[in-house]
């Protein structure tokens, strides 16, 4: 394994709208997206989850979702509000930051909501591939950490923990217990720094050309340009409708394949062998 390059290009938020659906399902029908994780609570995640349905041979997870973070397009849980008040604002919507969830989610209400969003994928005829987390947020407090864990024990699916993504967070991964040997820390995004200073493309030719040797993660946000997005992302420039566009032109291109040949990069994803033995549940 040490000496051959692996690549899971992951693409998060699907079912967070058309334009996004449509991006990351061109790019795992005709481009180098090699996995993907669905939004339950998102009002075009029913979309997403029927192409799921209908490509079986392609990977895709569930995006556990406890923020809604745009200014004009909230989304709401899966549970009655009544059930979850911790979790929302006065209007039923999920909270904007994860700083919200890290000081006043109560956990059991938490478990009920990402339980509903597992069960309902499922009631659609998902086979989901593994459970990741939205914003990471189940990555700011140790009761989440658990509970994350927990969840793909019972639901027998891998999940992605990760010191790195706790960082991102602005948390200390190190004020955490965490199994060492099911963190994984070969995971590149690209930040705001890279996306002003040459663009999203520009990051991803250097990490495609300088990627290490194992396994490695890159997760990306692809999305269709389009006025939808321009509205949803509104004064959101961070992971916004440009920085979208950019992902989704990248590894929808020729370029993109025609990089991770020249390196010897095999695409794998949640279901490869050697992922599993990582990440596995």
């Amino acid at each position: 394994m040490s000496s051959k390059k692996y690549l899971m290009i992951h693409a998060d938020d699907a079912g967070l709208a058309w334009s996004e659906n449509k991006a990351t399902q061109n790019g795992m029908l005709y481009g180098s997206i090699s996995s993907t994780s669905l939004m339950v609570p998102c009002p075009w995640f029913f979309e997403m989850a029927q192409f799921a349905v209908k490509n079986p041979t392609l990977d895709f997870g569930i995006h556990l979702t406890l923020t809604g973070e745009w200014k004009t397009y909230p989304f709401r849980p899966l549970t009655p509000v009544d059930q979850i008040p911790s979790l929302v604002d006065e209007n039923g919507y999920f909270l904007p930051k994860r700083q919200y969830i890290r000081d006043h989610a109560v956990l059991e209400e938490v478990r009920l909501e990402l339980k509903n969003q597992i069960d309902f994928a499922l009631s659609l005829g998902m086979k989901p591939s593994h459970l990741d987390s939205h914003m990471y947020t189940l990555g700011v407090r140790q009761d989440l950490l658990d509970l994350y864990q927990e969840l793909g024990k019972e639901y027998n699916l891998p999940i992605l923990l990760s010191k790195t993504l706790i960082a991102y967070t602005g948390e200390s991964p190190s004020q955490f217990v965490l199994p060492n040997e099911k963190c994984f820390e070969s995971l590149f995004m690209a930040s705001m720094e890279e996306f002003e200073n040459g663009g999203n493309g520009t990051f991803y030719d250097q990490t495609l050309t300088h990627l290490p040797d194992g396994l490695s993660i890159v997760l990306i946000h692809p999305a269709e340009k389009s006025e939808e997005m321009d509205q949803i992302t509104l004064d959101h420039p961070n992971f916004g409708a440009e920085w979208r566009t950019q992902d989704a032109t990248y590894f929808s291109s020729e370029a993109c394949k025609q990089k991770l040949k020249e390196n010897n990069i095999e695409l794998v994803d949640f279901r490869s062998p050697i992922v599993l033995s990582l990440l596995g549940a």
